[in-house]
């Protein structure tokens, strides 16, 4: 079974006179493999949470209960790429600058959302998949999104799959879905890069890159 991890960095607002509001919008890809890899990542998640943030006393452990990319230092992001670095996890990426994208944005964010997400996924070579795909996504939408979501990426990718794999997907808690604790960090890594210039966490992993677009090109 092959498994995709999907979150994003940035938001979708357009009033850029606004404070708050991000020039980028990046949506990241975590391609597992297998199963053996999804749990690797999910030990490293887990020791790196217990050697580096959590401290000893109770209260010190409930203080963090996930690593977040904007909340996480770069000392930490490093020893957790080091338990990482060997796992054959593959990363897609693809940036929307939106004051190049900006009129189109005045349609419904889900839209543009999902739209984003697909350009990432069609990057991923779906037809190689042998038995089953599992897509995972952080839960932060409501019901009728998460079905919009599903139905229009099942409209999407279904031809690309071959008839006998099954696509799943999943909207899950981050707090406990350890896998989608990394692809933050890692989204977070390369929003930074192209909203802030601030490349320092980006080169750690950035071999980890297949495929890293801006869009409109």
């Amino acid at each position: 079974m092959s498994y995709l991890y999907l979150d994003e960095s940035g938001n979708l607002g357009h009033q850029f006179q606004h404070s708050g509001v991000s020039r980028h919008f990046v949506i990241t890809i975590l391609g597992v493999p297998d199963e053996s890899a999804k749990k690797a990542i999910e030990k490293a998640i887990e020791r790196t949470m217990k050697n580096k943030v959590r401290g000893k006393s109770k209260l010190q452990r409930n203080l963090i209960i996930e690593l977040k990319g904007a909340k996480t230092s770069f000392a930490i992001k490093n020893y957790f790429y080091s338990q990482v670095a060997n796992i054959p996890f593959k990363l897609y990426a693809v940036i929307l600058d939106k004051k190049r994208f900006v009129n189109h944005l005045q349609v419904s964010e889900n839209r543009v959302y999902n739209f984003v997400a697909h350009l990432v996924i069609k990057e991923f070579p779906l037809e190689q998949a042998m038995t089953r795909l599992t897509l995972v996504l952080d839960r932060s939408k409501s019901k009728p999104e998460i079905r919009a979501f599903n139905q229009y990426l099942l409209n999407q990718v279904e031809a690309r799959l071959p008839p006998q794999i099954p696509l799943d997907i999943f909207h899950d808690d981050s707090q406990h879905n350890k896998p989608i604790q990394a692809v933050d960090l890692f989204a977070w890594g390369i929003y930074r890069k192209y909203e802030e210039g601030d490349a320092q966490w980006y080169e750690v992993f950035r071999s980890k890159i297949v495929y890293e677009q801006v869009y409109p090109k």
